[in-house]
């Protein structure tokens, strides 16, 4: 079961209150019952540039993957058939994977890894993971809070990895086929409307979260 942090000292703003780019605030910290406070409400932690200040986001539109709308390709089935899918198995690797410096576009410091290391130790933040014959192929990192799962970042080593647990979380989120469970990616790019993602806006968003939330974790979390 998830370990409840200290409170956070910190109050969050109505998201509805976000910026024309989908800012709600700049600062606070990243320690678990502060994270934890704005998962619950639509609220996502980027910084606004490698080196610059900790942004807290609630786009609009926000992006989505439906759970019944994944969307595989033939060659992805394929793909997803050499690897071995596993939970929480490398949830530290799989978070600095994503962190590369060498990655465009990296937004994952140090600091922030060491968060969602803490986060995962009390039970909040997971992985789910594609291991071949060679190792960790490729994996992603999200918080699970209830029946929602925020997906935070995810890469691969070797081809259609981090795909194939993209198709693992997406399962495991199904398992117990409650409706009310939300995988939340936060922005929908074109890579991502390939695989199925959509946009909503941030009141239904908002909506289906505070439907998400009333729902147990997936049955490995629990």
């Amino acid at each position: 079961m998830p370990v409840d942090p200290p409170p956070t000292p910190w109050a969050f703003p109505d998201p509805a209150g976000a910026d024309e780019h989908g800012i709600v605030g700049i600062g606070a910290d990243l320690e678990p019952g502060t994270l934890l406070v704005a998962y619950r409400r639509g609220i996502f932690p980027m910084p606004l540039a490698p080196s610059g200040p900790m942004a807290w986001w609630s786009p609009d539109p926000r992006g989505i993957l439906p759970l019944d709308g994944l969307q595989v390709s033939r060659s992805l089935r394929r793909s997803c058939r050499r690897y071995e899918l596993r939970i929480d198995a490398a949830f530290q690797a799989v978070v600095e994977a994503c962190a590369d410096p060498h990655r465009e576009g990296r937004w994952i410091s140090d600091e922030i890894v060491a968060a969602y290391v803490r986060l995962h130790e009390l039970g909040w933040a997971h992985s789910v993971e594609a291991w071949d014959d060679d190792g960790l192929a490729g994996g992603l990192y999200g918080v699970a809070v209830g029946g929602l799962f925020a997906g935070e970042s995810m890469f691969h080593r070797r081809r259609d990895a981090s795909k194939a647990a993209l198709v693992g979380l997406v399962e495991l989120l199904r398992s117990d086929a409650d409706p009310r469970r939300l995988l939340d990616v936060q922005w929908c790019t074109d890579h991502l409307a390939t695989l199925g993602v959509v946009e909503v806006s941030r009141s239904t968003y908002l909506r289906r979260l505070a439907q998400a939330l009333e729902a147990p974790l997936p049955a490995p979390w629990r």
